[in-house]
């Protein structure tokens, strides 16, 4: 059986608890694939997004075609560009991803979920920056079932007393 110290003095304290905080915080290796690339699945409402990153100069492809003409709009342009330019790496990486399920605005919340994991995948170092801009969690709001003898999840039917 393991002995145990006695803590007889609040020097004795100081210097357990010294031993105790040198434990080290995890640390997290770079996974790529055979190509170099980072993989990650993003998701968001009903959406599911894969995601490739590899060094390049900073070209976003959404499935098969440029995020512009994909997200048309600006707000959605700019979700997907958060994680990047929250990790300072705009123009450094070019990132292809499929997304599929979902609407528009589901599907920007699912590629820029899959873009801040694949990011973590490749600089394991941008996780603390990612992870307090919020961007590795996965928001788990979804749509609410309809329920019978309901309207829709929760509004009724319109009650008439006649």
């Amino acid at each position: 059986m393991a002995e145990q110290e006695t803590i007889n003095s609040l020097e004795d304290l100081g210097e357990a608890a010294v031993v105790a905080t040198e434990v080290e915080a995890p640390t997290y290796e770079q996974k790529l694939d055979d190509q170099g690339r980072a993989y990650a699945t993003g998701k968001r409402k009903d959406a599911v997004a894969r995601v490739w990153v590899k060094p390049g100069s900073g070209k976003i492809t959404v499935n098969g075609r440029e995020m512009e003409t994909y997200f048309a709009r600006p707000v959605l342009q700019m979700v997907l560009q958060q994680p990047i330019v929250a990790a300072e790496r705009k123009d450094q990486y070019d990132i292809v991803a499929t997304v599929s399920g979902g609407g528009l605005s589901g599907q920007a919340g699912a590629v820029r979920h899959g873009i801040s994991k694949a990011l973590t995948h490749y600089e394991p170092e941008l996780r603390g920056v990612l992870k307090k801009g919020g961007f590795l969690t996965r928001d788990s709001r979804v749509v609410e079932r309809k329920k019978f003898g309901r309207a829709k999840a929760r509004r009724s039917f319109q009650f008439s007393k006649r």
